[in-house]
């Protein structure tokens, strides 16, 4: 066989379900579906309550209609290939779909971090200003800054469908996940991809890892003013408004973290360990965050109740 014969791509690449146990797909394929529609439902009733309720529109829960928002595109653009592989058996993916699939998760990963640091930015102006916090933090600055996350994910992540279309692909056309992730395809190419982890790591320092800082710099300018407040009281009830975020925030980067974490040293780990991080990655946050934010704060579970209570007063 020639050496052009041996670097022709693969037109599709194959997704799995639990490694080595494909016939025990269909006992997750339920529980997945399940754990979908709650992810639905629990970020659009967050929406819905959000836009319905005028007493509502401030920057706090604008910043929560964007985490909201990117939750739910991230359970849209993994929905289809995580039910089709457990529920239909059905993993192959054509080439361009995987791609486009690999774009919108890492985008919107990127976007989802920097909503999390706005946020941090807007519990910081409401507690060390609480006076001037709506005048700090107008429409158009909230716009500004929803324009600006958006346009640096999508910056970021822009090449990296390029990166991936460069590669041959000519060993094994299987992932190990049941969606399609850079860090993963680019493991299968037969051709060097320096150039890929480069990238790889320069996106997740100049996003990721300088987004961290940025929340950890806020909450120690919020701890520094908190301290400062003399009536215990106050104090706790300052910390209080933190709490559903910095919830948001270890929901969000733990599993992210750990999946970095098992695709750069977990070579020695059963199959099983990846395929459930990578199902903790892009299925907890989007389930969990609407209801940290409904617990913890006390106007939207409110409404939240009230619409459910009457829609039992109909049954």
């Amino acid at each position: 066989m020639s050496s052009n014969e041996t670097l022709v791509s693969h037109q599709t690449f194959v997704l799995i379900g639990i490694p080595g146990m494909q016939e025990k797909n269909s006992w997750m394929a339920f529980p997945l579906f399940v754990l979908y529609a709650l992810t639905l439902l629990g970020n659009i009733m967050i929406l819905y309550v959000i836009k319905t309720n005028r007493s509502l529109h401030e920057p706090m829960y604008f910043f929560l209609s964007m985490l909201a928002c990117s939750d739910l595109g991230l359970c849209i653009s993994t929905m289809p290939t995580i039910l089709s592989v457990y529920w239909f058996d059905s993993g192959e993916i054509p080439f361009n779909a995987c791609i486009s699939q690999m774009f919108f998760i890492h985008a919107l990963q990127g976007i989802e971090s920097g909503i999390l640091v706005a946020m941090a930015f807007d519990r910081l102006i409401a507690i060390r200003d609480p006076l001037r916090y709506k005048s700090l933090l107008p429409n158009t600055v909230i716009v500004q800054i929803g324009i600006g996350i958006i346009s640096r994910s999508f910056c970021f992540c822009s090449p990296f469908p390029f990166l991936i279309k460069r590669l041959p692909f000519c060993r094994s056309n299987v992932l190990s996940h049941s969606y399609c992730l850079h860090q993963d395809a680019m493991k299968l190419a037969c051709a060097d991809i320096k150039v890929n982890i480069l990238y790889g790591v320069i996106v997740a320092v100049c996003t990721l890892g300088t987004d961290i800082v940025i929340i950890l710099a806020s909450y120690v300018m919020i701890l520094k003013t908190v301290l400062s407040i003399a009536s215990h009281e106050e104090c706790f009830k300052a910390l209080n408004t933190c709490v559903a975020h910095i919830s948001a925030i270890l929901i969000f980067y733990i599993p992210m973290i750990g999946i970095a974490v098992v695709h750069r040293y977990g070579k020695h780990l059963s199959p099983i360990v990846p395929m459930l991080m990578a199902n903790t990655f892009v299925m907890v946050p989007p389930l969990l965050n609407p209801l940290v934010y409904c617990v913890k704060t006390q106007q939207i579970w409110q409404r939240v109740w009230n619409i459910l209570h009457f829609k039992k007063s109909w049954v």
